[in-house]
């Protein structure tokens, strides 16, 4: 696997996402032709993998339930979920699912900021995280958009503080202001990038594969983006750098 396991990333590094989806076969489709993922094996009935050039890079997971939102997740590495729910309680985040195991893979929880924006938590055992990301067609980038954005740098700033500021640091995601992309009354939540050699071109895929562009291309500190929907309504962004 590539030299970014998850095993070796330190608490606070984005290392893995998922979409929640009402019809996994539609988005295999979708995905498959958009980014050249393939897929393999089902885990626990609902997940299923996603692959680019044979290494691992996100899952789709089939929606247990319709009332569920349709979206992308972003995970957070750490070597101790249970510890690091119960730090994210102390500084006035929520727990939506308790750490529990998945099988041999991993531990897994469900948490919030202090404002509502959802992310997970991954403790690696078994399935090490991403087995390939920065490049075409993999996770490059995951960003805040929240409305405190003072607050929100002092949550993950304490939360996060080796991954954001330490010596090594080569930070996976960051913060912006809803207003700043998002009318303001957009719930504060996280947006996954995906990597892209031309957003311009991965926007016309996009359409041809029934999704839809939610925002169109603009620059940021980090590159081009343009925001967009799946063919399910699944939000994420297309980033070039």
């Amino acid at each position: 696997m590539a030299e970014n396991r998850a095993s070796v990333y330190g608490e606070g590094v984005p290392c893995w996402v998922d979409a929640q989806l009402r019809d996994v076969e539609a988005g295999k489709r979708f995905y498959g032709e958009l980014f050249g993922w393939t897929f393999e094996g089902e885990w626990f009935g609902s997940f299923t993998e996603a692959l680019k050039d044979g290494e691992p890079v996100a899952a789709l997971v089939r929606k247990v339930d319709g009332r569920l939102p349709t979206v992308w997740t972003v995970y957070f590495a750490t070597p101790d979920a249970p510890a690091l729910a119960r730090r994210i309680r102390d500084a006035g985040g929520q727990i939506v699912s308790a750490p529990v195991p998945a099988g041999e893979l991993g531990v897994t929880a469900l948490v919030t900021d202090p404002e509502g924006a959802v992310f997970a938590l991954w403790q690696p055992e078994e399935h090490p995280g991403f087995g390939k990301r920065h490049e075409p067609g993999t996770f490059a980038w995951a960003e805040l958009y929240a409305r405190d954005t003072e607050a929100a740098n002092t949550f993950y700033g304490d939360l996060f503080r080796e991954a954001l500021f330490g010596p090594d640091a080569e930070p996976d995601f960051g913060r912006a202001p809803v207003s700043d992309v998002y009318p303001a009354e957009m719930p504060p939540h996280f947006l996954v990038h995906f990597a892209v050699e031309d957003v311009a071109a991965a926007l016309e895929d996009v359409t041809r594969l029934g999704g839809r562009v939610q925002v169109p291309p603009f620059e940021t500190s980090y590159g081009e983006v343009a925001v967009v929907t799946d063919n399910q309504g699944a939000s994420f962004a297309l980033l070039h750098r």
